[in-house]
């Protein structure tokens, strides 16, 4: 225990040094909004990163994989390709060289300027604002839990103190002080992962002794599980069945693309000076990303070879039903006891980089992108403390959710924070790097409906969050409106492509941008 206390001792003080740091760097909005648009190409590819991955994918969709099996992999493969390759290609630099000439601190405002109209500034950051705490919520509950696991100390304690901590560098340093922290946590992420890799592996007879077992445990998936279309944690499910789509249109493309509209993650390609930071960004991202969500959901199938030598069961029974348990469980039991400390590090590193990101984008949303263009009042001095009051609403209210949400809530919540977000700025957000057509009422209306149609997707059509949320059946006796697949076809399938045809089409029917913000969004 007191090893425990110590080097959480250690790692607070050096991350508190690290937000010291940025504190003293910080000096104008600009600095404190996109870190004075001077940050080192492995800082920027490391905060990706670990922005990117947090306590939701190593535990969260860790636990998952030992659910649904080694299909998880296709997210890390859209994970590498789209969220790294596709993401620093070809949005990197044209989202750098017009945020510069447009003078965009934030994503809503980027699109804002993009094409000329607050409404669409105001209402993207209203999105971030209203959705983008149920996904910090889960990542606040991964942390937290794995707490209260490894110290024995109560729930609500470390939901306290460990929010508290994050706050005080990200309202003091900013987004200097959020990405150097971000560059030590993402090392330690690395470090912690790769670990988990190569103990998993020897512990279960190498890499094609822990596969064939985890093959031949084919037979023993649920019978409740094996109706829905699981037919082993080594293969994919029946094509088109309930389980097939979940993992697919869910799991698959609704984090896998839903990357490419990360507010929190965009903002990062307006942190560099030229298109050389970001190509030399690229490997190190990519590397990173592999070594995040690959292990997470290699280890998490491998779990369940693990339980059935030990216990007999398969994870998600060792784990009591609960997914969001079935990691921590594993290093408590088939680790080193020297590993739950690593391993406690590279989870509080995971979920600190990416809470202090997302309150960082809470706290410019409501004070940058709300409040300053409804009042107007958006003196320059008085952004950074608008923006720091921001974060701190947005805190309170995370730990509010961290206290709330229930179990296994880990992934879905990021996946309907990612999806929601896809269906609603990507498409606006693609086309208007690239195509000068795109007009202001074809980026409302697909902002509109992106945002809307999801919602009301959720609310009536999707029957995990209809039936939990109960909001339907009170209004039309039933708990969805929709019979299968329908039920289990994530919102981003039918929505996200909706979207993208209602704004190609009403651009060919309404004004184009005003020819003085067209100059300005695609010179040199």
């Amino acid at each position: 225990m007191f090893t425990t206390a110590l080097a959480v001792v250690i790692y607070l003080l050096v991350i508190g040094y690290l937000g010291f740091l940025g504190y003293k760097k910080t000096a104008t909005a600009t600095d404190y909004l996109i870190a004075g648009r001077q940050i080192h190409p492995y800082v920027m590819a490391i905060s990706y990163g670990a922005t990117f991955i947090s306590t939701s994918a190593i535990v969260g969709f860790g636990g998952v994989a030992g659910l649904f099996g080694m299909g998880l992999l296709w997210l890390t493969f859209l994970n590498i390709f789209v969220g790294i390759f596709i993401a620093f290609v070809f949005f990197g630099n044209r989202t750098r060289v017009m945020g510069y000439h447009l003078d965009a601190h934030t994503f809503p405002e980027f699109l804002g300027k993009r094409y000329g109209s607050k409404f669409i500034q105001v209402f993207a950051g209203a999105v971030i604002f209203i959705a983008m705490p149920l996904y910090a919520g889960v990542v606040l509950i991964g942390g937290a839990r794995f707490i209260e696991t490894n110290m024995g100390i109560p729930y609500l304690a470390a939901l306290l103190i460990f929010t508290v901590i994050i706050a005080a560098y990200v309202i003091a340093g900013g987004l200097k002080g959020v990405m150097y922290t971000d560059a030590l946590q993402g090392s330690i992420m690395f470090v912690g992962m790769l670990i988990l890799f190569i103990f998993t592996y020897v512990s279960l007879g190498g890499f094609t002794g822990a596969h064939q077992a985890l093959t031949d445990l084919a037979d023993k998936v649920p019978e409740s599980l094996a109706k829905a279309g699981h037919v082993g944690w080594t293969a994919m499910p029946t094509s088109f069945s309930g389980w097939w789509w979940t993992l697919v249109s869910t799991i698959v493309l609704g984090v896998g693309i839903g990357v490419l509209a990360q507010p929190q993650l965009v903002v990062r390609f307006m942190t560099v000076k030229s298109r050389k930071e970001l190509s030399r960004a690229v490997l190190v991202g990519g590397i990173f990303i592999f070594m995040m969500t690959g292990v997470a959901f290699i280890v998490g199938s491998l779990t369940n070879v693990f339980f059935f030598k030990t216990k007999g069961v398969i994870s998600v029974a060792a784990a009591g039903g609960n997914v969001d348990t079935i990691i921590p469980l594993y290093i408590t039991e088939a680790l080193p006891k020297w590993f739950g400390l690593v391993f406690m590090l590279t989870l509080l590193a995971a979920a600190m980089s990416t809470l202090s990101s997302q309150f960082h984008v809470m706290g410019t949303a409501i004070s940058r992108d709300i409040y300053q263009q409804v009042t107007k009042k958006t003196e320059k001095d008085r952004t950074i403390m608008l923006t720091r009051l921001g974060i701190m609403v947005g805190i309170v209210i995370v730990m509010w959710l961290g206290w709330v949400l229930p179990e296994s809530i880990i992934a879905p919540g990021t996946a309907i924070f990612f999806g929601l977000c896809a269906s609603s700025f990507l498409p606006m957000y693609a086309l208007g790097l690239y195509w000068k057509r795109v007009t202001p009422a074809a980026a409302i209306s697909g902002l509109v409906f992106g945002f809307v149609g999801s919602v009301l997707y959720l609310l009536f059509i999707h029957s995990k969050e209809s039936a939990a949320l109960g909001i339907c059946n009170f209004m039309f006796g039933k708990p969805t409106l929709a019979s299968f697949p329908w039920v289990v076809v994530d919102p981003i399938a039918v929505i996200f492509p909706l979207t993208a045809i209602i704004t190609l089409v009403v651009s060919l029917f309404t004004k184009p941008c005003d020819e003085e913000i067209i100059k300005s969004c695609f010179r040199k």
